[in-house]
């Protein structure tokens, strides 16, 4: 796939390709990562900051625009976690079929602005967005 959006480029190239997020990817693994301010955090196997929308029910409600913003962690088969990731990992199929990485049954996201592992610019967000803490 092309790469379509700026959010896709400043993912770290083990995440190159986007089509309203990454592409599904099959080695995808959850993981903490300690962050100065926020203490222990969801991240991704690169270490880029996870996040959850409380508008989501289970399955995504963000697409267009708001996927740009916050592209979705895609995979094409079934994720898997370190050992110390208690919760449960899932998929969730979206409109365009694709599947949704979910962490307790919330799709996870990055945000377009956090270029480096460790970046954590989505967390608050409109009141709505977080970050996963341990």
């Amino acid at each position: 796939m092309l790469v379509r959006a700026l959010p896709c480029l400043l993912l770290l190239t083990a995440l190159a390709g986007c089509s309203e997020g990454t592409d599904g990817d099959a080695d995808v693994r959850l993981q903490w990562r300690d962050h100065p301010d926020l203490g222990s955090i969801l991240t991704d196997s690169a270490g880029m900051t996870l996040y959850l929308f409380t508008n989501d029910d289970g399955t995504s409600t963000c697409y267009d625009a708001c996927a740009t913003n916050w592209p979705p962690l895609l995979v094409d088969g079934e994720p898997t976690a370190a050992a110390d990731v208690p919760g449960a990992l899932g998929t969730a199929q979206r409109s365009d079929g694709a599947l949704q990485v979910t962490y307790d049954g919330s799709p996870l996201y990055y945000f377009h602005t956090d270029a480096a592992p460790g970046d954590a610019n989505g967390q608050g967000v409109g009141g709505v967005w977080f970050v996963i803490e341990r």
